[in-house]
């Protein structure tokens, strides 16, 4: 098995005049789960769409376990095994919950939808249901199976976001910013999720603005100020590290 599931190189995007993400280098290895944090404007989420194909890198390569993924699209990406959530929750709310975790869980298991639909399809239909029920139970939902997504709490919407991205049945989990708007009671729990499924053996990496959440959790901490790559090390040496400091001093992100 290699030892690097995730890898950059060189990874830059480039808006018109403005340079996003600049010549930054990530690995990755199996297992760990690693923050990326930096302040406002820091090219967190560009790095994200970069990794994930919604944007293709400028500059640079992109691989996933010592494949090249450079420049695919989305789809492509997800099929090979990395799953993603979003900032801006992307769950349908005129379906139920069921159905929009069932969805994910269609394409992992090799199904098109139309054929997971015909009548007759009766043994795929058993293993797309089991699927889906098994994530649903994974993250607290099983009893809102029918509900519509619109009726959900914003704390349990954030839990169906990371329920459709493990439908897909990931090998590599990248969250964005799954803490945003929540409680302080929810964070915890949300943490303690976050800490189980990276003890099962899944690799998670995690942008994140809540200080504590990040360095509470990770095993390592990679930090980006303007779309340069500043730190790379354990929660409690970047806590210390002089150029993280500066890069958050006098911001209202700036308490670790």
């Amino acid at each position: 098995m290699s030892d690097t599931i995730l890898e950059t190189k060189g990874l830059t995007r480039r808006f018109g005049g403005l340079v996003a993400v600049d010549n930054v280098d990530m690995v990755m290895r199996p297992g760990e789960l690693v923050g990326l944090i930096g302040p406002n404007g820091a090219g967190k989420s560009t790095f994200f769409n970069c990794l994930t194909g919604f944007y293709p890198p400028s500059e640079g390569e992109v691989r996933f376990m010592d494949k090249p993924i450079t420049g695919l699209k989305p789809y492509q990406v997800a099929k090979l095994g990395i799953g993603r959530t979003f900032q801006n929750l992307r769950i349908m709310p005129n379906m139920t919950v069921f159905d929009n975790v069932s969805i994910g869980a269609i394409g992992s298991l090799g199904h098109s939808l139309r054929r997971a639909i015909w009548p007759f399809e009766c043994a795929r239909d058993r293993e797309v249901s089991e699927r889906t029920w098994e994530i649903l139970s994974r993250v607290g939902l099983d009893s809102l199976g029918a509900e519509l997504a619109a009726n959900l709490s914003y704390g349990k919407r954030k839990y169906l976001e990371i329920a459709r991205a493990l439908s897909t049945d990931p090998e590599l989990l990248i969250l964005d910013e799954p803490a945003a708007g929540l409680n302080e009671q929810e964070t915890g729990e949300l943490a303690e999720f976050i800490q189980t499924l990276n003890a099962e053996g899944l690799p998670i990496l995690l942008v994140e603005h809540d200080m504590g959440l990040v360095m509470g959790i990770c095993h390592r901490v990679m930090v980006l100020a303007l779309g340069k790559k500043i730190a790379d090390d354990t929660p409690q040496a970047i806590q210390k590290d002089p150029a993280v400091l500066e890069a958050y001093l006098g911001g209202e992100e700036c308490q670790f």
